[in-house]
């Protein structure tokens, strides 16, 4: 038996009319590319209405399409045949019982038989729908529950987050329009993050959908794939993507096609790296801010400020350190678990997160901080602070910090460290890895450094 302890979260938009199930408004218009292969609105609507057709009775899917433009069917599909999509931020087995257990009627689309996903299996038709002479967009109403997001949360216990129609849509126009990817021409995005996490979610498929531009079906990795992607990709191209793709492609030494834009997010963006993107690469880099509880709220262009823009209509409130986001869609408000600071109207500074806050030996700082001071040092491809949980009240925790730094030793690095980071901050231990366990996103969970840690330091079986 698997006990089954999922936080269920909702927030109540206010009743607002509905919301088309895409905006490209003319059947030929492109919504997407696969394979070089141009798809119109009209045979997406065919390939939608013919998997929902298809779909099980069940209420919860699980969308393991690793295609974009099939897991943007499936979603559309599932919208329109009232189901809503489950996004977990694992697939682990341990995962999928949670999920069995918070949806006992959960199925999972998928383009294969995947062995380890424990839930019935719906596999996705291999030949494209018929396109009818009927081109009748569905109105999906603002209320309809369309995902549930989950979070670890900072006890570890998984937070489930409502999303409707109305939530995802409303905020990824408003991405669209602060990115400038409403002005007429038709953009094709490039995502390295997968669809079913929030910020591919909303930044790959739904600001596609609702912002008459195309999304491409490739989820490129390697900086090779990623330049092999912008290359096929019809100008003008968005690259979506995080720190850690973006940093592997800038350290690759390639040139891919021109960008007409970069957009980064689920990490801090570096003002050296962003500015060393937009000097190869000829291009604009946007970082986009938000959370699974949020959606995103914010943007800025790192190079020229390092303040926040909030979406229009977003409201924020802050109450000591604690501060707080509302709009007509984010209702009740949503407490942030950053360190925000106002610098004008609807515009603010992000000091880190408030879990990431350290105290040592009454000296305070953030782990944000110091990975920051960590990654921008000469010789480090990529590090992480870690601070492991508490011993005893009276103890002194020590940070540890994971590196990836080829061409430096712990004596260099470590003098490096003294120069930028206070001594009661220094890593003890330090330790150098081959490459850090970061998920499909670029984040680093904090259960995969601690596992790391513990294998450190725990001494090999005889």
């Amino acid at each position: 038996m698997h006990s089954c302890n999922i936080l269920r979260i909702a927030i109540k938009p206010q009743t607002m009319p509905s919301i088309p199930l895409f905006s490209h408004t003319q059947p030929d218009q492109i919504i997407a590319w696969q394979h070089g292969t141009a798809i119109t609105a009209a045979q997406f609507l065919a390939d939608v209405k013919q998997l929902a057709a298809q779909l099980p009775a069940s209420s919860h899917i699980l969308n393991m399409c690793a295609d974009r433009y099939r897991f943007a069917v499936g979603l559309a599909a599932a919208v329109i045949s009232n189901k809503i999509s489950l996004l977990p931020p694992t697939h682990t087995a341990e995962m999928i019982n949670q999920l069995k257990c918070y949806a006992p009627d959960a199925f999972c689309l998928t383009e294969q038989a995947l062995p380890a996903i424990a839930l019935p299996q719906t596999l996705y038709p291999a030949a494209p729908a018929t396109i009818s002479e009927q081109f009748d967009i569905p109105q999906i109403a603002n209320t309809q529950h369309v995902a549930i997001v989950f979070t670890s949360g900072s006890t570890g216990v998984p937070q489930a987050h409502t999303k409707t129609w109305g939530q995802l849509t409303h905020s990824a126009r408003a991405e669209a329009q602060q990115l400038g990817l409403m002005d007429g021409a038709t953009y094709t995005l490039i995502g390295t993050v997968p669809p079913q996490h929030m910020y591919g979610l909303e930044s790959t498929v739904i600001m596609p959908l609702q912002s008459s531009n195309a999304l491409d079906s490739r989820q490129p990795f390697y900086p090779a794939d990623i330049c092999q992607a912008i290359a096929a990709a019809p100008a003008p191209a968005v690259l979506i993507s995080s720190p850690v793709h973006l940093r592997a492609l800038l350290d690759a030494g390639l040139q891919p096609d021109p960008i007409a834009l970069i957009v980064s997010a689920t990490a801090p963006l570096s003002v050296e790296l962003a500015g060393a993107l937009e000097t190869r690469f000829h291009t604009h880099v946007h970082e986009v801010y938000g959370s699974t509880e949020t959606g995103v709220i914010a943007t800025r262009l790192p190079v020229h400020s390092a303040a926040w823009q909030l979406f229009p209509n977003i409201k924020l409130s802050i109450n000591g350190e604690h501060a707080s986001v509302s709009s007509v869609q984010i209702n009740p408000a949503i407490t942030l678990n950053d360190i925000i600071e106002p610098v004008g109207e609807n515009t603010f500074l992000l000091h880190g997160r408030t879990a990431d806050l350290v105290n040592i030996a009454g000296k305070r700082s953030s782990l944000s901080y110091l990975n920051h001071q960590l990654t921008s040092l000469p010789g480090v491809v990529d590090g992480a602070f870690y601070m492991p949980d508490e011993i005893t009240p009276d103890s002194i925790t020590r940070l540890a910090a994971f590196v990836v730094a080829p061409a430096l030793d712990a004596t260099q690095l470590r003098a490096l460290l003294r120069a930028c980071i206070d001594p009661a901050f220094l890593p003890r231990p330090l330790i150098f890895v081959d490459q850090l366990p970061r998920n499909a996103t670029g984040k680093l969970p904090r259960t995969a450094l601690r596992d790391l840690l513990h294998n450190h330091l725990t001494p090999p079986a005889a």
